[in-house]
């Protein structure tokens, strides 16, 4: 597990004013802050990077940071600072960004541009076994038989971290909406870790340290089976976690048992945000101190939304990475 800590302010400072995009705590949480791109520089990014399909993203990596120049380059240079500063601060670590006039299905390649091009200004996309790229777009419908509670409508997807049951750094995730059709419902939930009530009573639990094994379903088409345990610590000594009720395997009565009761605890907590996402928009998450998960759905024959999600590791300062981890 990747382990963090807040960026010295020296080394990424922030610009004493912003340009093309404004920023102001959620109405859901101070923690949770949004990030409007404006329409002026949302429409001058896709002008500047229409001759770079999404395509040329997927073949070529380095491309996904030259959008991500172009963007910031836009923005004066004050978009990766705010970006950096935010997703590494224990005290916020999230937000949600709205670029301007995207929200409509029709755009779903500028959404992918968009989401992108912020991903890299402050880190690199992992690759996605489950789609076989740096991103994955999925689709929810009315009536699935997957194998796991993603693309289930009609029940709520508990809070979690993502990246468990794989070897690569998961330090953020990026959840975008793409489309939505005859919804209501769905909204993100998401949890601070700092605001759940029970978390030094299961962070002090001898089995918070156990090494437990993670598997997936076949669909994520990740094999392997991986070991760590729910929680480590940040350079502070702060608690973080590595978590996800669908695919960690007790060994034995103990574990299972203290699995289920920290479940529970999470999914009661009163401090959980039950946040809307609009088309176009997406939720960018600390992967480390977040937890994220999903509202049921109300049921509709023509259901329909479509999601976008990339993940992966800060590349930008190194002091953010614990010397013990490789």
């Amino acid at each position: 597990m990747t382990v963090l800590t807040q960026l010295p302010a020296a080394a990424m400072p922030l610009p004493e004013a912003i340009q093309g995009f404004t920023l102001e705590p959620s109405s859901h949480s101070p923690r949770l802050l949004n990030l409007t791109l404006s329409r002026e520089v949302v429409e001058a990014f896709l002008a500047a990077v229409a001759d770079t399909p999404v395509q040329a993203l997927e073949y070529k990596s380095m491309l996904r940071f030259r959008v991500a120049k172009v963007l910031d380059d836009l923005c004066g240079n004050t978009l990766q600072p705010v970006l950096i500063n935010t997703l590494v601060d224990r005290a916020t670590g999230g937000l949600q960004v709205t670029p301007e006039g995207l929200d409509e299905v029709a755009q779903a390649e500028e959404m992918v541009k968009v989401a992108t091009a912020v991903a890299h200004l402050m880190g690199r996309s992992n690759y996605d076994a489950m789609s076989g790229q740096y991103y994955a777009r999925f689709v929810v419908k009315n009536v699935d038989d997957s194998d796991s509670y993603l693309r289930q409508p009609h029940r709520v997807m508990e809070l979690h971290n993502d990246g468990t049951f794989v070897e690569q750094d998961t330090d953020y995730v990026l959840m975008m909406k793409i489309d939505e059709q005859n919804m209501e419902g769905g909204n993100s939930l998401l949890l601070h870790l700092d605001d759940w009530a029970d978390l030094e009573r299961f962070y002090a639990h001898p089995m918070a340290r156990r090494e437990m094994r993670w598997s997936a379903p076949p669909s994520k088409n990740v094999a392997k089976d991986i070991y760590h345990a729910v929680f480590d610590v940040d350079r502070g000594g702060r608690p973080i976690m590595s978590y996800i009720d669908q695919f960690v395997q007790p060994k034995d009565f103990e574990e299972g048992n203290w699995l289920t009761d920290l479940s529970e605890s999470l999914e009661t907590s009163p401090a959980i945000l039950s946040v809307p996402n609009p088309v176009g928009s997406f939720l960018l998450i600390n992967n480390h101190f977040w937890l994220h998960g999903r509202d049921r759905f109300t049921p509709h024959p023509d259901l329909r939304r479509e999601l976008m999600r990339q993940r992966g590791y800060f590349t930008h300062a190194k002091t953010l990475r614990n010397p013990r981890q490789k």
